[in-house]
């Protein structure tokens, strides 16, 4: 059958205008046309009624498409005007275009085309018309010579009620005899190149008819449409233990369950009815009127059906509940050895995302059933994205990396969101299905093999949880739909329809709503028994809530009791599941609220981000590098609930501000890489022995130095697993796991008696325990400066990283520490790590350099900033030209960017520098006009006396 949006217009030069989303003359057209095509934007999902002026973007389907979805030849750039039809404006709802198929699309002649594809849009692509389901808009082409196809209904199949009847107009070309049947039955017939015949349904059932138009020398065409008339919905109570989405019955059957309070009627429809509207796949309804349930049988044990929900006549959507989804658009972009045989999706026969059922699968067999989770106090979180973590981006290879974080000395690791989402390459916090992992990272039991062996080796996994939204390809979200203001319909079971906070992305749950309770509840219990994660992360859990804040962010964050009532209700249901499993809030309320939540189990985040890398980049005027935010005491928390962090997905790299704005004096100078590296061991030595939970995010560890706005916020990350070899980055990751040892190892730094001194430049604190004391004192300022430990006790002490120890018989005695230096004294001797890890510092300026040399700048490529080094070495003869310096050691410098014509871009020195090494950053936001610099190749130059070097880098957009 032609698609929904084809046959429209009549054949020859008459152009008739139905109630379709396009028309078009000639109606047969071929690859050789000028096509006239007129846009209705009241039709299909009417998202530009009102919108002027509206662009085309269009390509054609043809024989080397990979699947109906698959455009060639586009010609248009999304976004732009640039090379698209030019749109005439014909009154009332039309848009017009004119199109030479053959000139515009330029489509090769050994190509044959199969129809041509659009979206349409307005200026800036905020709306975007398609059909009504949400479906790109094709338009069909034809080969010269006989050709057939349905006027009327335009949809199939059509639905009707007893004794309604259905217009039926079939067109054809060039045919010789064109007739129409009912069943097999003959209905009308005709020498011209119309038929128009009503059909009357006089009986319950599916009804099919066909077209066959007879051309010259035996030559045939033909196509068919059906009707349905349906029966009254059955009324049965659901069938006893089964539960939304699929029961599995038997090995041959499966039990249909869904939810759909105030729909009229549901179909089942998929690869075991060939996806047409079948009586036998009629849903039958509830007594309270809330589900759909159908039993089928006959399934082929283990063998993998497609299958979606035919609602109301109009709408086909996955089960909300599936385990495993079918993508039309992005499961193309998968490679084969990430998820080996992918079940392909049933083009030409349905639209969207649909479900996969299977009997009889062989259930995973967990290898470790029983190990110990660590107590809360004692977590260290390792974040992290699959996507940017592994250039494999798979589970298998994630379980291969586990040795990686062992040897880091994290305990969990926390999976950001793995479930179905929008797209491939996401953080994922656009979801769609909660139930399903997303495919891009591999089959569901890679997925279990990873938590199995993570159990193996003594971590916990975490997932990263988003219930606070949905997104639009959500079951949830399509089943209840305002199309004339695009959001969640006003009874929306799950969702409001105007969110209730401000930051809120997506679709906004109502979580006061049952549906949404019994959701939310179905989801953690799954993930917690289906595959035994440890816990969650609930992301953006301050959105649990109904209390209207609008745009008013302190509103949103102030103390909301039936907030703390809707999450301790969920994780009341969370440990009924699970006693122990964690239940982590992204909240960032008022103390008072996250104290209720902290007293009654919840281990809340703590971003200490900004103040840490005030710190580490040597900034403390301010006072706001004062990161004692870090203890749960500091907020107010009975219990060590608070999970701080320098780090996360969400802030800016320590490193990479270290190198752009970090603080400078004399020789030491924290932009320099070495120094950075090791600002960041200072902070790290506060960071984890302040009691309580912990998290790092990833290649943290390695001190990762790439714009967190790289490539758009969300936008794929370079990998940097090279960084692992680089000398002064390892250390980092050898202190990293020095200091996680330490913490999980010892009383001491679960302590609840301890005292932090963090206002100043020179932070100190204090841990007391019975089995031992220690003390921690780190010069954050970049000039000496004495500092004095206030031991707690007179006697021996030992200096952790060093293995030293010194006899303290005045508690007050002093210690000078250089920029950046730290210490961990402690009263036992700690077992000491190994030797040199602290001892990378290297000056920004190193005195007498052999010889003048410029270097390669890092990171090259780069998106916004780099850092450029080079030497400046004595001259051996004065000059006249340079008389006027002081020394042989002071030379005139200058360095400029410029790009590939030779236009001076910016000037990083002019000045006279004493001989030595420099790190320089460039920034294009110190640019006045750095949004217009494009991507490209820029050059460098320095130019010192005779000297004078020029190096090649690369602007990445």
């Amino acid at each position: 059958m032609k698609t929904k949006f084809m046959i429209l217009v009549l054949f020859l030069t008459l152009e008739i205008t139905f109630s379709q989303v396009l028309t078009w003359s000639p109606y047969f057209a071929t690859r050789n046309d000028v096509i006239t095509i007129d846009y209705d934007v009241s039709k299909g999902n009417g998202a530009l009624v009102g919108v002027f002026p509206i662009y085309v973007h269009t390509g054609v389907i043809t024989d080397s498409s990979k699947n109906p979805n698959d455009w060639k030849y586009v010609k248009t750039t999304w976004g732009s005007p640039a090379n698209q039809p030019s749109t005439n404006y014909m009154g009332g709802n039309i848009w017009r275009i004119v199109i030479n198929i053959p000139a515009y699309y330029g489509v090769p002649t050994s190509e044959n085309i199969k129809s041509l594809a659009f979206v349409f849009r307005n200026s800036d692509g905020s709306k975007v018309g398609r059909d009504k389901d949400g479906s790109d808009i094709f338009l069909p082409i034809n080969q010269p010579g006989l050709n057939l196809g349905f006027q009327s209904p335009t949809e199939s199949p059509v639905m009707l009620n007893l004794n309604d009847s259905v217009k039926v107009v079939v067109h054809s070309s060039q045919s010789t005899n064109l007739s129409l049947y009912l069943d097999g039955s003959l209905i009308a017939s005709t020498d011209s190149f119309t038929i128009t015949k009503y059909v009357k349904a006089t009986e319950y059932g599916k009804k099919r008819i066909k077209a066959i138009a007879f051309g010259t020398g035996g030559s045939s065409k033909s196509d068919s449409v059906y009707f349905v008339v349906r029966t009254p919905v059955t009324t049965a109570a659901q069938p006893p233990n089964t539960i939304d989405g699929i029961n599995y019955t038997s090995s041959t059957s499966a039990t249909l369950v869904f939810y759909a309070p105030y729909k009229n009627y549901v179909y089942v429809v998929g690869d075991f009815n060939n996806w047409e509207v079948d009586p036998n796949f009629y849903m039958k309804r509830t007594p309270d009127g809330n589900r759909y349930w159908l039993e089928i049988n006959n399934l082929i044990p283990q063998k993998e059906y497609i299958y979606q929900y035919f609602v109301d006549g109009t709408l086909k959507i996955a089960d909300p509940y599936s385990e495993k989804l079918i993508d039309p658009w992005r499961d193309k972009e998968i490679p084969s050895i990430t998820y080996p045989d992918l079940i392909e999706y049933p083009f030409g026969k349905t639209w969207h995302i649909a479900s996969v059922l299977q009997t009889a699968q062989t259930p995973y067999s967990w290898q470790t059933t029983s190990y110990q989770r660590p107590a809360k106090t004692d977590l260290v979180i390792y974040e992290l994205l699959i996507r940017d973590f592994l250039h494999s981006h798979d589970y298998k290879t994630l379980t291969d990396t586990l040795n990686y974080l062992k040897n880091l000395g994290v305990n969990a690791i926390e999976l950001m969101p793995i479930m179905e989402f929008e797209g491939n390459e996401s953080w994922g916090y656009n979801i769609s299905f909660h139930l399903a992992p997303d495919k891009y990272y591999g089959p569901k039991n890679d997925l279990k093999k990873f938590i199995d062996k993570a159990h193996e080796m003594g971590f916990v996994v975490l997932f990263d949880m988003v219930l606070n939204h949905a997104f639009g390809q959500s079951s949830l979200v399509r089943l209840y739909w305002d199309s004339a203001n695009e959001r969640p319909a006003a009874n929306s079971p799950w969702f409001n329809p105007i969110a209730k906070h401000p930051y809120n992305v997506g679709y906004d749950f109502n979580h006061e709503s049952q549906a949404t309770k019994d959701y939310v509840d179905r989801v953690c219990k799954f993930w917690l028994t289906e595959y035994k994660v440890d816990g969650f992360r609930f992301d953006l859990s301050k959105g649990f809530t109904q209390v209207n804040s609008g745009g008013d962010v302190g509103l949103w964050g102030q103390y909301d009791a039936s907030r703390i009532a809707l999450l301790k209700r969920m994780a009341d249901k969370i440990w009924q599941t699970d006693s122990t499993a964690y239940v982590i809030l992204e909240h960032f309320a008022v103390d008072s609220e996250e104290i209720e939540l902290s007293n009654y189990g919840m281990l809340l985040w703590a971003n200490t981000n900004h103040s840490f890398n005030e710190a580490t980049m040597g900034w403390h005027d301010s006072g706001k590098s004062d990161f004692s935010r870090v203890s749960y005491k500091t907020h107010g928390f009975a219990k060590p609930h608070v999970i701080a962090y320098m780090e996360s997905h969400d802030e800016e790299r320590l490193m990479y501000k270290n190198s752009l704005y970090g603080n400078s004096s004399g020789s030491y100078n924290i932009k320099n890489l070495a120094t950075g590296l090791e600002r960041i061991k200072l902070a790290a030595a506060f960071f984890f022995s302040i009691p309580g939970p912990k998290m790092i995010w990833q290649f943290g560890e390695l001190g990762y130095d790439i714009n967190i706005d790289y490539n758009g916020r969300t936008g794929t990350k370079p990998i940097k697993w090279d960084y692992f070899i680089h000398v002064n980055r390892n250390k980092l990751y050898k202190t990293f796991a020095a200091l996680t040892k330490i913490k999980k190892e010892f009383d001491v730094f679960r302590t609840t008696n301890f005292t932090l001194d963090l206002s100043g430049s020179v932070k100190r604190m204090w841990l007391n325990h019975s089995s031992m004391n220690v003390a921690i004192i780190g010069n954050f300022d970049v000039m000496q400066k004495t500092v004095s430990p206030n031991f707690q006790n007179t006697g021996w002490w030992y200096d952790y990283f060093s293995g030293d120890s010194i006899n303290v018989s005045n508690t007050s005695m002093t210690f000078n520490l250089m920029p950046g230096e730290f210490h961990i004294y402690s009263t036992i001797k700690l077992p000491t790590p190994e030797p040199g890890l602290l001892t990378s510092i290297e000056s920004d300026v190193t005195s007498n350099p052999a010889q003048f040399a410029l270097y390669q700048n890092y990171p090259n490529p780069f998106n916004a900033a780099t850092n450029i080094k080079f030497s400046i070495a004595e001259f051996g003869v004065r000059n006249a030209e340079y008389s006027n310096l002081h020394n042989l050691n002071q030379q005139l410098v200058t360095l400029k960017v410029y790009d590939v014509l030779g236009r001076e871009i910016a000037t990083l020195v002019d000045e006279v520098k004493e001989a030595g090494t420099y790190t320089y950053p460039f920034s294009i936001r110190q640019l006045t006009d750095h949004y217009t610099l494009p991507s490209g190749v820029y050059f460098y130059k320095l130019t010192s006396g005779n000297f004078t070097e020029v190096k090649k880098m690369v602007l990445i957009r």
